[in-house]
């Protein structure tokens, strides 16, 4: 009879583990010193992080579930959950785009048609040179102005095609 021995080899490390540059992980460091002590700290560590990056990278995931006390399960299922966190970088511009009822019933839809053609993307992408992310926003609260868009986050109201383009610089 064989006997098979294995040899054990030390935990991996999370910082073995990750992709996140020296400037990303002081950054989540920081906001994990700030926020992390706060009760229910996980809504405002992923945004400080967000802010902090311009998204939550997935391999701040493992480092904020350690941090936080938490299962990388519960902490992913967050970040998945809530339409306002990005797990990927975002084009330099960022175009939210009322989706509400009464955007909609005042020209929203063609509107988005227009962003959709004009910057060659759908909803949750990035053009090809970076520039723009375009992200759904169910409401923003400038209903009487409507269609309304946030582009990095400055509210614009009655926003045509035309206007748009204007605003953007949108070629074809």
């Amino acid at each position: 009879m064989s006997t098979t021995t294995f040899e054990r080899k030390p935990p991996i490390k999370l910082a073995e583990l990750s992709n996140l540059s020296t400037a990303q992980r002081a950054a989540i460091d920081d906001v994990l010193a700030r926020l992390g002590q706060l009760p229910g700290a996980l809504l405002p560590v992923l945004h400080g992080i967000q802010h902090a990056l311009g998204h939550v990278p997935k391999d701040a995931v493992p480092i904020v579930a350690k941090a936080l006390n938490l299962s990388r399960a519960e902490v992913h299922g967050v970040v998945s959950f809530y339409h306002w966190y990005r797990s990927e970088q975002p084009g330099e511009h960022v175009v939210h785009l009322c989706r509400a009822e009464a955007c909609q019933a005042v020209g929203g839809r063609a509107l988005e048609a227009h962003v959709k053609t004009r910057l060659g993307i759908d909803f949750h992408e990035t053009t090809a040179d970076g520039r723009y992310t375009l992200e759904p926003a169910y409401c923003l609260g400038n209903c009487a102005t409507g269609p309304s868009l946030l582009i990095d986050m400055q509210l614009k109201g009655r926003v045509t095609p035309e206007r748009f383009d204007r605003l953007t610089g949108a070629v074809v």
